[in-house]
């Protein structure tokens, strides 16, 4: 019994992913480590209300568009103007980027056609958005 449980512990072993005993693993390829990628600095303190911000332009290009209006494209540039201004680091651009993404697809999922919700919310939203701004620019712009 004991050395069936034995053979069994050997098998579950040696079967187990990286579980094979040290001599029967082929040797590890040996290849210069490549440098770890520098760390992110720290966001600044703004870096929530930007990200709102960027969120809010991203709504706006779906509504305002919705509603007959052209300017899904200004609403890009200005967002492709804050990334280069603000996107210091790929994963601050991809911030960035995805809130924008995240206001553009939360109201293309319940806005289809242009309606005083719409243009409501639009407003709304505009508003917000230049609150936000001026905040930002008031309280951290030189």
């Amino acid at each position: 019994m004991r050395r069936m449980a034995l053979a069994l512990l050997v098998v579950l072993v040696a079967a187990a992913p990286g579980g094979a005993p040290a001599q029967q693993r082929p040797p590890a390829a040996t290849r210069p480590a490549e440098p770890a990628p520098a760390p992110e600095p720290p966001p600044p303190p703004y870096e929530p209300q930007l990200l709102k911000l960027a969120e809010i332009m991203g709504s706006l290009a779906y509504l305002r568009t919705l509603c007959g209006g052209k300017e899904a494209q200004g609403w890009r540039d200005r967002m492709a103007g804050l990334v280069e201004a603000e996107g210091r680091t790929p994963a601050r651009r991809e911030r960035l980027t995805s809130a924008y993404n995240r206001g553009f697809r939360a109201y293309s999922l319940t806005h289809r056609a242009c309606t005083d919700g719409s243009q409501e919310a639009s407003t709304r939203l505009a508003l917000e958005g230049e609150r936000l701004a001026r905040g930002l620019a008031g309280r951290y712009g030189g």
